[in-house]
């Protein structure tokens, strides 16, 4: 029987303390990093910047590239927090840089809520401790929250909040696939690219449903309708401002494109993109933004099609790339990423210990295993299409830590005496009540 001591210590006592010394952690970083924020030629080419800029000086959505007008080519959420910003500390300052450095440090930091009560639903206290604190320490965490002023950790924790949902969507009501929508619009419109996992996430849920016998097309309904209700306006806002639909972000053709050309050195051509091309800028200029996304898709489509066999193994290593850090050891490519080495060290060390983690659960619980799968699968599926960064594939961090958290946690068990074991058995999980869906709750309203 569960005492109430143990309910309190299985709960906010232990998850507070692992968000507060993340959160220290990455502030602690900042001074050391945000000098780079100010370089001249960093801050020409900050998209969010740029678009935040406009939007802060009255020029509204728009100016991603130069002073062209309106854009959709970036989401609307983490540009328009980017401009609060910008209006109380003064565009491109110091205080700017360093307050929306810290923004994603709380991002980041209270990404430790979700990692706690997903690993402590799915498994035990144990594993949560360790995915909780895992976390906190977490290198990438610790980089991104620090020195990455970018849309990575609000999507971040926006994804480890849904995903962490959808397992109560088999037992929710109306109200729990409500919010269920609602908080995947808001995560859409920080990065669209959760559309391609949080769909399906509440699809498994409904099959889930239908197999126990439970109602499932109404709740599917009223979710989807929350999600459009959030999304909506930006539809008719571009749809009002380009005279198409445009479903969120405009660009998937320039980054086609600028990943798909004759340059094999790295994982993208940066010399076509408007940001380092003036005839490529130019022509968006010239064109018109729907024009110029239109016609670099079907100038990509053109090299795909002439080129198939490399377009294949091109992917093969975006594949490899996104899953461990490795795209090349040539002294060159080295010298422009002199850091690739030790990232590829950690990248594969935790895509190792996740998949070893999710062979286990597999064995466990297929249900919960498959909810993984989806993630891993379809998160990174447009990433492997056109091209990888660093940071794309971040968003998945939490599940990968959960994961390893999970496989080490089994490991360590397996070693310590029968009794010990035993006793670590009947640690309480978090199978009972509904405070991990209040706590999110909770998370959504203060964003």
């Amino acid at each position: 029987m569960i005492t109430t001591l143990e309910r309190k210590t299985a709960g906010v006592s232990i998850y507070w303390p692992m968000v507060m010394t993340a959160l220290a952690v990455r502030l602690a970083v900042i001074p050391f990093l945000y000098h780079d924020w100010l370089d001249p030629f960093v801050l020409e080419h900050w998209a969010f910047g740029r678009v935040a800029r406009s939007l802060a000086t009255g020029h509204g959505f728009g100016n991603v590239f130069a002073n062209t007008g309106p854009t959709a080519v970036l989401p609307p959420i983490y540009a328009y927090l980017l401009a609060g910003i910008f209006w109380l500390f003064g565009t491109y300052s110091t205080a700017s840089i360093v307050a929306a450095l810290a923004l994603n440090s709380v991002f980041s930091a209270l990404t430790c809520i979700p990692v706690f009560l997903l690993a402590r639903r799915c498994f035990d206290l144990r594993v949560a401790k360790w995915a909780g604190w895992g976390w906190a320490f977490s290198p990438y965490g610790i980089y991104y929250g620090a020195d990455w002023a970018w849309s990575t950790c609000l999507v971040t924790l926006l994804l480890a909040m849904l995903f962490l949902w959808s397992l109560r969507l088999e037992e929710s009501g109306d109200a729990g696939w409500l919010a269920f929508g609602a908080l995947g619009g808001v995560a859409a419109l920080t990065e669209p690219v959760v559309l391609s996992v949080v769909p399906l996430l509440g699809l498994w849920s409904c099959w889930r449903r239908r197999q126990s016998g439970r109602s499932w097309q109404w709740p599917l309904t009223m979710a989807a309708l929350a999600a459009l209700t959030i999304m909506a306006p930006w539809f008719v806002r571009n749809y009002r401002t380009f005279h198409q639909f445009i479903p969120i972000r405009s660009g998937y053709g320039l980054e086609l494109y600028i990943g798909n050309s004759a340059d094999s050195l790295h994982w993208v051509n940066r010399s076509l993109h408007p940001n380092h091309n003036d005839d490529e800028l130019a022509e968006y200029a010239r064109s018109g933004e729907t024009a110029y996304m239109a016609h670099k898709a079907a100038q990509a489509r053109q090299y795909i099609d002439s080129h198939p066999a490399q377009y294949v193994y091109r992917v093969a290593r975006r594949v490899v790339y996104m899953w461990t850090g490795y795209w090349s050891f040539n002294h060159a490519y080295l010298a422009e990423e002199p850091l690739d080495v030790p990232n590829i060290f950690l990248s594969t060390t935790m895509t190792v210990l996740a998949f070893a983690g999710l062979r286990g659960v597999w064995r466990e619980n297929r249900a919960l295993a498959i909810r993984f799968l989806i993630v891993f699968v379809f998160f990174p599926l447009p990433y492997y299409l056109s091209h990888p960064e660093t940071y794309y594939f971040r968003p998945v961090d939490p599940l990968i830590i959960v994961l390893a958290a999970f496989f080490l946690a089994r490991a360590r068990a397996r070693a310590v005496p029968a009794e010990r074991e035993a006793s670590l058995k009947n640690l309480p999980s978090y199978s009972e009540g509904y405070s991990e869906v209040r706590t999110l709750r909770k998370l959504s309203l203060c964003m």
